[in-house]
């Protein structure tokens, strides 16, 4: 089901009541995952895998709530002007809001994972999320017949925000981006434990069902012991 959690205070960006959505499967069980969602262009190429390993933990008897991030998805926010402080503690809230227990955090998203036990599904750390972007950023400038500089962009993110595949990051998110590295504490699964390539190496979003049901058994196998 859909449900609201409050990911900051009211009005401190101006245009709502500082509420976003989550998809959850909340069945009031003990052991309850906290999903934070891949960044950026992953997060798109992601999500039918994320949410299909929510089902499979589901059918485990393990409850789990993938929150929309301010700036993201569904959200009402403006994505630049958003930092990954602000994520973080828009991820806290929600562990607090839905009493969750452990976390899981998908790629990037182990740069804002709080402070739970959980896992990091193979976390990429800041630097290498902005490099991936802008290198996408420059591919396309040569196939558009443009020339353009990796540290050139780079300066004028952290200075004024800069367009990355189609997003629009603000200064603050480029500069923290940069220096971000995955957090401690978090049972790292690597794409080799899922067995298979990644699915944010395809050029389109994609599904796996024996990749979700892999990490799910992973997460479930991990709260068993």
């Amino acid at each position: 089901m859909i449900a609201r959690w409050p990911a900051r205070d009211a009005s401190t960006q101006g245009h709502d009541d500082g509420h976003e959505l989550a998809l959850t499967f909340d069945r009031g069980r003990a052991a309850r995952v906290l999903v934070l969602p891949a960044l950026f262009d992953e997060g798109n190429r992601l999500r039918r895998f994320t949410v299909e390993a929510m089902r499979a933990l589901d059918a485990a008897g393990i409850d789990s709530v993938l929150p929309d991030l301010p700036g993201t998805n569904e959200s009402l926010a403006p994505l630049d002007r958003q930092s990954l402080t602000g994520w973080r503690t828009a991820a806290e809230r929600a562990a607090h809001h839905f009493a969750v227990t452990h976390v899981l955090a998908i790629r990037g998203a182990a740069l804002v994972a709080p402070a739970l036990p959980g896992w990091a599904y193979a976390p990429l750390g800041g630097a290498a999320l902005l490099r991936q972007m802008v290198r996408a950023r420059l591919l396309a400038a040569r196939e558009a017949g443009r020339t353009e500089q990796a540290e050139t962009l780079l300066e004028q993110g952290r200075a004024s925000g800069l367009e990355l595949a189609g997003y629009r990051l603000g200064p603050a998110l480029v500069v923290e981006l940069g220096e971000a590295i995955p957090a401690d504490g978090l049972a790292v699964i690597s794409q080799a434990d899922i067995g298979g390539a990644g699915l944010w190496l395809r050029a389109e979003p994609d599904e796996n069902a024996a990749q979700s049901a892999a990490l799910a058994a992973r997460i479930a196998a991990g709260l068993a012991a």
